[in-house]
């Protein structure tokens, strides 16, 4: 038995009807008998019963059974890691927040993040052929003018629902990482589209996503789409801004040192808002500090094996200072921080490396006459010039200065208002490196390096669909580190082994399963998910 579809073309209206194939022993050839089921409705694409003669079927007084719903098409589709995303948006709350924010286009929006998922870099215009194969949530094709229309529909009160959904299941006691990244753009008809600090020297224009993640469980909580113009360091009032719009002030910020302004810390304090933040050892109160315990920094009981580095902890006081317009004056503390300084042999080493082959150069250029314009003050610097009628021009070093500006080589700093040794605080910052790893997931495989959307509209909602996929493609991620699966597969060669599970479809029947091999089920498990039963 199958479905066959037919469209009267005087009212326009196409009725499905289920055709059974038998065997005419007059004729001697195979026929066929239709039984009209209904007529599809031209919005949802469903069938709607009809008693034969054109009109829908009268209400029954009876209750509904309630049930598996019974399936109309017989189909053979790949299952296995379409089911594992639906057991993954199960166990983490995205398929139910999803349903209560987009009640309507909710399968929709699955469905594309499952292809995104499992096609990586392919275009959506590809997904008909994707969605002919594969069982998924939304069960139909979904064409590129459709899915243009369904990023245009996805509103911000529903994008930041989800956000506050998904922000409740998280645990409020781990850290939270925060970057941003640049997306460059094609497009001239964007607003936020402007050319800024690209970080990977791309020559377009951009606009910049900031990213929200769990230190600890690497999962995304929130992002936000930003003109590609505004530096790291002014985007963080917003930050927090929008988290106690969300219900979440007591969260705890890690950054790195991009972020670092003296009106961010103080807006931390301000807030009673815990924080990690990566810094520059040259600010004048790190220096300071790093000078005191600099002599002796490099003592055995300040070693890491694990980390293969010293490292030495400093409580001082923070010059906080709080200006209130309102009553026309300024606040001004001593509120306790935490610098936690590292030192790494090797780092040094390169450092100090990179700095003499420097000073080479500006010597070279310094005894030929060719001097760079840009290079005057590090001639001026780390030189002392003479020039004589007969000897010409004479270059001697500066040691004082090159002394000078190597000590602090192979430090870095962290700086934090909550009380915790230094290995600690560096693994907290380390696991940062998480959402380093998300911009390359959102970039390569969920093709989003260069936008090529040309509205507004459209780019939140692919972003928010691309941000969905993107919570999948994280626990994924970290299930495979935590059961080193990475040694046997890529995340790509562990969802294609997955993707050949096969299922089958036919009216009557519940959906059943294909073979599953011992692997197949070994995969399922490491993922955290029961696998599905097979034959």
């Amino acid at each position: 038995m199958a479905i066959v579809y037919q469209t009267d073309k005087r009212s326009g209206i196409t009725y499905a009807y289920q055709s059974t194939s038998y065997w005419d022993k007059e004729k001697q050839q195979s026929r066929a008998k239709r039984t009209l089921i209904g007529r599809v409705d031209k919005e949802t694409g469903e069938i709607v019963p009809t008693d034969g003669r054109n009109k829908k079927k009268k209400e029954s007084s009876e209750p509904i059974k309630r049930g598996p719903v019974p399936v109309q098409n017989t189909s053979r589709s790949f299952y296995g890691a379409t089911y594992l995303f639906d057991a993954i948006g199960e166990k983490l709350g995205i398929i139910e927040d999803l349903k209560q924010c987009f009640p309507d286009t909710y399968k929709q929006i699955l469905s594309i993040a499952y292809y995104l998922l499992l096609e990586d870099k392919n275009p959506l215009y590809r997904f008909e052929k994707w969605g002919s194969l594969h069982k998924h949530p939304y069960g139909k094709n979904i064409t590129s003018q459709r899915s243009s229309e369904l990023f245009a529909s996805i509103s911000e009160e529903q994008k930041n629902m989800f956000f506050r959904l998904q922000g409740k299941r998280r645990t409020e006691k781990e850290y939270w990482a925060y970057d941003t990244t640049s997306i460059s753009s094609y497009s001239e008809c964007l607003r936020q589209v402007q050319y800024g600090v690209n970080k990977e020297d791309d020559s377009l224009p951009q606009i910049n996503l900031a990213l929200v993640f769990g230190e600890s469980s690497n999962l995304p909580f929130y992002y936000r789409k930003l003109a590609g113009n505004i530096p790291d360091s002014k985007t963080i009032k917003k930050l927090i801004e929008d988290l106690d719009l969300l219900g979440f002030s007591k969260v705890k910020l890690v950054l790195d040192r991009g972020f670092y302004s003296a009106d961010n810390i103080n807006d931390f304090y301000k807030d009673h808002r815990k924080f990690l933040v990566g810094v520059k050892t040259s600010l004048s109160f790190v220096k300071k500090e790093l000078d005191i315990i600099h002599d002796d920094f490099r003592s055995f009981e300040n070693y890491s094996e694990k980390y293969e580095l010293y490292h030495r902890s400093v409580l001082t006081k923070w010059n906080y200072t709080q200006e209130r317009p309102y009553k026309g004056d300024t606040i001004t503390d001593r509120k306790q921080l935490y610098i936690h300084y590292y030192y790494n042999i090797d780092r040094a080493a390169d450092e100090e490396k990179a700095f003499d082959r420097k000073l080479i150069s500006l010597k070279q250029e310094l005894e030929s006459g060719i001097r760079v314009p840009e290079h005057e003050n590090q001639y001026k610097k780390y030189f002392d010039i003479k020039t004589t009628p007969k000897r010409g021009v004479q270059v001697k070093v500066n040691e004082e200065a090159i002394k000078k500006a190597k000590r602090y080589y192979g430090f870095f700093v962290l700086v934090t208002n909550e009380k915790m040794d230094a290995i600690t605080a560096l693994e907290i910052y380390r696991n940062k490196d998480v959402i380093e790893k998300a911009f390359g997931n959102l970039k390569e495989r969920l093709n989003m390096r260069r936008t090529l959307v040309s509205s507004e509209q459209s780019l939140d909602g692919k972003l928010f669909v691309e941000f969905i996929a993107l919570i999948y493609l994280s626990y994924i991620k970290k299930q495979m580190q935590d059961h080193d699966l990475f040694k046997t597969y890529t995340i790509s060669s562990a969802l294609d082994k997955l993707d050949v599970i096969e299922c089958f479809e036919q009216p009557g029947h519940k959906l059943s399963v294909g073979e599953i091999l011992e692997k197949q089920k070994e995969l399922y498990h490491h993922f955290g998910v029961l696998p599905p039963n097979s034959l």
